[in-house]
C-alpha cells in the first residue's frame, strides 16, 4: 500500500469508527488508554463533518472531555498522546501520535457543542452548565506520525508536518 492509499484508508477509518482510544501518559510515566467519542464519526456526529472537511491533510483530532479528568492533568504534564481508531472485526486500525493541546478558543468549543437541539445526544449530562461549563474542555491533536494495519494488506506508516 502506498502512502496515498494509507492516508485515504486512515481518513476513512477515522470517519466510521464509533470511538477513538486516547492514550495519555500518567504522572508515573505509564500509558493510560480509554475510549472517547469520535467526533469525526460521520454517522454519530454528522453536523461536525463540515468542521473536519478542510483537515484531510493534517488528520486533526478533537476530543471533548471534562476539565477535571485525568486526561487533562496528564496532558498538562506531558502532552504526548496517541489516538487509535479501529474496526476490530476487520482487524484494521490506525494510530495517530503527537502532542495534544487544550483548546481555549470559545468559538471552537461552541461549534462542537451538543445539546438537546442536536440530533445526536445532549452533552449537558456531562457538562450540566452547558457550553460555558468550566468542566467542559476540548483537546486538539495535530498528529505528527501515523501507523496502521489494514488486515491482510499489512502495515503502513507515514509522517505529517507539524501544524504549529
Amino acid at each position: 500500500m502506498n502512502e496515498n492509499e494509507a492516508k485515504r484508508f486512515s481518513l476513512q477509518l477515522m470517519e466510521v469508527a464509533w470511538v477513538v482510544y486516547l492514550t495519555t501518559i500518567d504522572t508515573n510515566g505509564f500509558p493510560q488508554t480509554r475510549a472517547v467519542d469520535n467526533l469525526r464519526s460521520k454517522e454519530r456526529f454528522p453536523n461536525l463533518a463540515e468542521l473536519f472537511k478542510d483537515h484531510e491533510n493534517d488528520f486533526w483530532v478533537l476530543i471533548s472531555t471534562n476539565t477535571s479528568s485525568a486526561k487533562v492533568s496528564h496532558i498538562k504534564k506531558n502532552p504526548a498522546v496517541s489516538a487509535y481508531y479501529c474496526e476490530p472485526r476487520a482487524f484494521r486500525g490506525v494510530m495517530l501520535g503527537g502532542l495534544a493541546e487544550i483548546v481555549t478558543d470559545t468559538n471552537l468549543k461552541k461549534a462542537i457543542w451538543h445539546d438537546a437541539s442536536t440530533k445526536e445526544y445532549d452533552w449537558t449530562r456531562y457538562y450540566p452548565k452547558g457550553v460555558n461549563d468550566p468542566d467542559y474542555t476540548i483537546l486538539s491533536l495535530y498528529p505528527t506520525h501515523v501507523k496502521g494495519w489494514k488486515g491482510g494488506q499489512g502495515k503502513f506508516s507515514f509522517t505529517l508536518k507539524k501544524k504549529r
